[in-house]
């Protein structure tokens, strides 16, 4: 499959990807009984099951204990962030809407720029810290208005997500550096299964119906599992940066799909605030693959 996926069908797929990853929220909108960490618990044993399938078939059973083993403590680090990334992401939609949730994910490549700088000692180009200010500006606008409203919690939890999945970054890096490459799919598999067992007991008693849980197994295969196998896959053709726009596709996907298949219309400063993140964002990686390419010094 790597070798027969092109340039333009790595970004279609990507595509596809972001679309899988957007069904969250839309979903979540429609269970009956399952809440907070059931949710997460369900959803994390799910991921767990189908990536425990998938690996040993796509990498061999063999190749897949190596890597864990070989991984040293950094895949387990990286696992532990994965798990973190999966419990507060599903959390937080339980708490606020999926336009909160979504639009502060985003700010994970930004702090990735700040970890890299702080830990590893990478020089951040003034571009990136203009786009730090302007998304800071967006998200303390979506803040300060849910604070307001009592509803800040939500995002706050959202929050965790970018900064788990940037020390996620950062030990994966540091693993490289030492010459410990880690595989991000079985990690993933990792965090899925101390995520499930972590939220076992909070979640207990269960009460999700039959209904709830068709609707869980759809996001732990379809919506996590088989897209970040995919992603992965997708890496390997495309650059960093164009992974990253294509990714932010499951913003406005996620807020689409939430809208028109749950009713839940965003708040006009959700929208605002979004749009300077997302703008950030753009412009950010815009301008850093045209310095790159030798286009413009930046």
């Amino acid at each position: 499959m790597m070798t027969a996926l092109t340039h333009g069908r790595a970004v279609w797929l990507m595509v596809v990807v972001t679309l899988m990853w957007a069904t969250a929220g839309v979903v979540t909108r429609h269970l009956e009984h399952a809440r907070s960490f059931e949710v997460t618990f369900w959803r994390s044993l799910f991921t767990a099951i189908a990536l425990a399938v998938i690996l040993p078939m796509w990498q061999g059973r063999a190749e897949v204990v190596r890597k864990v083993r070989e991984g040293g403590r950094e895949i387990w680090l990286s696992g532990v962030c994965w798990s973190v990334m999966f419990t507060a992401f599903m959390v937080a939609l339980t708490l606020t809407n999926t336009a909160n949730v979504l639009v502060t994910m985003a700010l994970g490549p930004l702090f990735t720029a700040l970890t890299a700088r702080i830990f590893i000692g990478h020089k951040l180009p003034p571009r990136t810290w203009v786009a730090i200010a302007v998304a800071g500006v967006g998200i303390a606008w979506m803040y300060a208005t849910k604070l307001e409203q009592g509803q800040g919690l939500g995002t706050l939890v959202a929050l965790c997500v970018p900064l788990a999945a940037a020390c996620n970054w950062t030990v994966v890096q540091h693993a490289s550096a030492h010459g410990h490459k880690i595989d991000l799919v079985p990690a993933v598999l990792i965090g899925a299964v101390i995520s499930a067992v972590v939220t076992l007991p909070l979640a207990w008693p269960l009460q999700a119906s039959a209904h709830d849980i068709s609707l869980l197994a759809f996001l732990g295969v379809v919506q996590l599992a088989i897209p970040c196998t995919l992603s992965v896959i997708c890496a390997r053709v495309l650059k960093a940066p164009e992974v990253s726009l294509l990714a932010l596709l499951e913003i406005i996907f996620g807020i689409a799909l939430a809208w028109l298949g749950a009713g839940e219309v965003p708040a006009p400063q959700v929208l605002s605030g979004g749009a300077l993140v997302i703008g950030a964002l753009v412009v950010n990686e815009w301008l850093g693959w045209r310095a790159r390419s030798g286009l413009q010094p930046v």
